[in-house]
């Protein structure tokens, strides 16, 4: 089975993930576009996301050797997001990742950066593709009557097509202040 899907906040993918899961449906794959693969499965897994920045080849090897020695099996996501995808058959007190105040205070940061420079990265980009641009056609508004109507419902959807890198930007900013918060309560 696959699904499509796109997510803004790290921590309703989890949720979505593991009701997923809760379904009796173990993912498999998740591409960089949202594509989610399942399989049907009789097992109960649980399954845990983190954010990691960049990582060279022996940082990543020693991060993925750490959780697969507590039984962690790594699902392979989209490359350049630093989400980690991980899952393993659920074990009573054995399905958290981040078990301490220090922990979740780091995850929670390293969430704070990751919407914070993706959202930067949104925001330069409508900025530069909004720098000489209108959103709708000069001519658009000296037309009267029907043809206004038509030439403007006709443009309408690329007019949202160019806002959203600013309506992106306005979600990662949502998302770094609800890791904002999680991370004072945590902080050590």
């Amino acid at each position: 089975m696959k699904r499509f899907k796109v997510f803004f906040d790290i921590e309703k993918e989890e949720r979505w993930l593991n009701e997923q899961l809760q379904q009796g449906y173990r993912c498999t794959a998740i591409s960089g576009l949202g594509i989610y693969t399942f399989e049907k499965t009789d097992q109960r897994y649980v399954m845990r996301l983190d954010y990691q920045g960049r990582l060279n080849k022996g940082e990543f090897d020693d991060y993925k050797a750490m959780y697969e020695d507590f039984g962690w099996e790594y699902l392979s996501g989209p490359a350049l997001s630093g989400i980690r995808y991980w899952q393993k058959e659920a074990a009573e007190g054995r399905d958290v990742i981040f078990s301490d105040r220090q922990s979740k205070g780091s995850y929670y940061k390293r969430l704070m950066n990751y919407s914070l420079w993706l959202g930067m990265l949104c925001l330069f980009y409508s900025l530069m593709l909004y720098q000489d641009s209108n959103l709708y056609h000069e001519g658009l508004w000296s037309m009267e009557g029907a043809l206004f109507w038509k030439a403007f419902l006709f443009e309408t959807p690329f007019v949202l097509l160019k806002l959203l890198p600013a309506l992106m930007a306005v979600l990662l900013g949502i998302s770094y202040y609800q890791a904002y918060r999680k991370y004072s309560l945590f902080k050590v």
